[in-house]
C-alpha cells in the first residue's frame, strides 16, 4: 500500500475507532463535566496526572498510527492491514500502544473530569478489548509476519511497557 494511501485510511480509522471510544463515549458518559467527589487536596493532583495521562494517551496513539501509515504501509483496520510489522516508536516498548494510549486517554479522564463513570467504562472496556487482541489480532500477526512477529513478542510486553526499547 502507498503511504497516502495508508495514511488516509489510518486518520479516517483514527476518528472512528479512538476518536469513538477515547472521545465520543466519554463524553456521552459526562458531557465533560467536572466534578468534584473527593476533597480538592485530592483533586488538584488527580486532575494534573489525568492532563498528563490524557495529553500522553493522545500523543501515543497519533504516534502509533502515523506509524502504521510510514512504517508498517499499512493501516490499523484488519481489512487494511500493515506490509510490514510495526516495531518502532513506542512498540518498541508495548506490543499494543495504541490500546495503551486509548486506556491512557480514558484514565485521564476520568482523573481530570473526578467522572467515575469513564473509570467504570475503562475497565469493562478492557476485557473485550483484552479477548481481541488475545484471540485474533496475536493469531492473526503471527500468521503475517511469523518468526519476526514470535521473536517480538518474546521480548515486548502486551500491555505493560518496558523501559528498555526492543532493538529486533
Amino acid at each position: 500500500m502507498r503511504k497516502p494511501v495508508a495514511a488516509l485510511g489510518s486518520a479516517v480509522f483514527f476518528l472512528a475507532g479512538p476518536g469513538t471510544v477515547a472521545g465520543l463515549v466519554p463524553w456521552l458518559l459526562t458531557r465533560w463535566e467536572v466534578l468534584d467527589p473527593l476533597p480538592a487536596w485530592v483533586m488538584i493532583p488527580a486532575r494534573v496526572t489525568g492532563a498528563v495521562l490524557l495529553l500522553a494517551g493522545l500523543a501515543g496513539l497519533v504516534d502509533a498510527f502515523v506509524r502504521f501509515a510510514a512504517e508498517g504501509l499499512g493501516t490499523p483496520v484488519p481489512v487494511a492491514p500493515p506490509e510490514r510489522l510495526v516495531v518502532g516508536g513506542a512498540y518498541r516498548h508495548v506490543r499494543n500502544p495504541m490500546y495503551v494510549s486509548v486506556f491512557a486517554a480514558l484514565l485521564g479522564q476520568a482523573l481530570l473530569l473526578g467522572q467515575a463513570s469513564v473509570l467504570v467504562y475503562m475497565l469493562v472496556l478492557f476485557v473485550p478489548v483484552w479477548a481481541f487482541v488475545h484471540w485474533y489480532e496475536e493469531p492473526a500477526l503471527r500468521r503475517r509476519f511469523g518468526a519476526d512477529y514470535d521473536r517480538y513478542r518474546s521480548q515486548v510486553p502486551g500491555w505493560w511497557p518496558r523501559l528498555h526499547p526492543y532493538e529486533g
